[in-house]
């Protein structure tokens, strides 16, 4: 008698400069095909960190959603988002605003967060004329290049995410928060290890201390998971670097990171860390219709630059309350 796992069950097309790629005859019902395939195409998650379906033919948000929820069940609200995104409601979002000509450097979504998401699902409804590839790069992989002594400083101390909002760059209270009402953002805040404090202009100022490196939940690996590099001031495009600190000062940029004790990241390490993310990107430029998931407590993933209309919807699934993800008891009032 032979066995064979769920993953056997779909043959994905191996490359190593881009993700699996799964390629599918156009189902009559996408999610019916979705919901027969899940424990097959999760077990390619599992496997290998993230996979693309080609072939559903992806049109519209209900549809996409249907797809979203028969693979990972209830969608997720974001809380505590960096930027922008347009809801389509029940945990249905647009990718995040952020500009076309700036990339989104590699990370793994909400890792600042106590609370996050251990599947992204990506659906293609337009791809761009020109870029705008959401890559993926294993974080498995990524720890064990970097040196031993700048990830051991990270397991030691973590990391610190420090952010300041304003009505001008960024996510609003009400988008990263779910309301704009002090008591309700300060509740949040304590329940979540958030040191806070409300400046004389009526702005938040927030940080957060986090780990850096967790091991995977189900398969117990190690992995590099946060947003060290990304949130960092020195990923920024230098113009646009210089105007946030002009117009806001160092203490006042949007979002910033820092080693966990709170000494500053060097400009060096940003870009080493980001470097090390593309050795190991793999990319596959988008066509219309295409879907994506990936793992995200393994898999970091990135925007490119691009050209054109690009609309990608985005969800979030399977949270995960990581023990690791909180180096320090709770959030206090300063």
């Amino acid at each position: 008698m032979s066995f064979s796992s769920p993953a056997s069950v779909l043959e994905v097309e191996l490359r190593p400069d881009r993700p699996p790629v799964l390629h599918v005859e156009p189902p009559v019902d996408a999610a019916g095909w979705a919901a027969e395939y899940r424990p097959a195409l999760r077990a390619q998650v599992t496997e290998h960190g993230a996979v693309l379906v080609r072939g559903l033919g992806l049109r519209e948000p209900e549809q996409v959603r249907a797809v979203f929820a028969g693979l990972g069940g209830e969608l997720m609200a974001e809380r505590e988002a960096f930027a922008p995104r347009t809801s389509y409601g029940a945990g249905l979002y647009s990718s995040t605003a952020w500009p076309d000509n700036q990339p989104m450097c590699m990370h793994h979504e909400l890792s600042y967060a106590l609370r996050v998401p251990g599947l992204m699902l990506f659906a293609c409804l337009t791809a761009p004329t020109g870029g705008g590839a959401t890559a993926v790069a294993d974080g498995e992989a990524v720890l064990r290049a970097l040196p031993a002594e700048l990830t051991e400083r990270f397991e030691r101390e973590g990391w610190l995410l420090t952010r300041s909002y304003n009505d001008e760059i960024g996510a609003s209270l009400a988008e990263s928060f779910g309301s704009q009402d002090r008591e309700t953002v300060e509740n949040y805040c304590r329940a979540h290890a958030i040191d806070f404090a409300w400046q004389p202009d009526g702005s938040l100022r927030t940080r957060q201390r986090r780990a850096a490196v967790l091991r995977h939940p189900v398969t117990g690996r190690r992995c590099w998971f946060n947003q060290i590099a990304f949130l960092n001031q020195w990923t920024l495009a230098p113009e646009v670097r210089e105007y946030l600190v002009d117009e806001y000062g160092e203490d006042g940029l949007p979002f910033n990171t820092r080693y966990g004790e709170g000494t500053p990241i060097g400009e060096d390490v940003v870009q080493l860390l980001n470097a090390t993310y593309e050795e190991h990107t793999r990319r596959e430029p988008w066509q219309p219709g295409d879907l994506l998931l990936v793992d995200n407590i393994r898999t970091a993933h990135s925007r490119e630059p691009f050209t054109g209309e690009r609309e990608v919807l985005v969800a979030m699934a399977e949270p995960r309350l990581l023990a690791e993800g909180r180096p320090t008891p709770e959030g206090t009032r300063r």
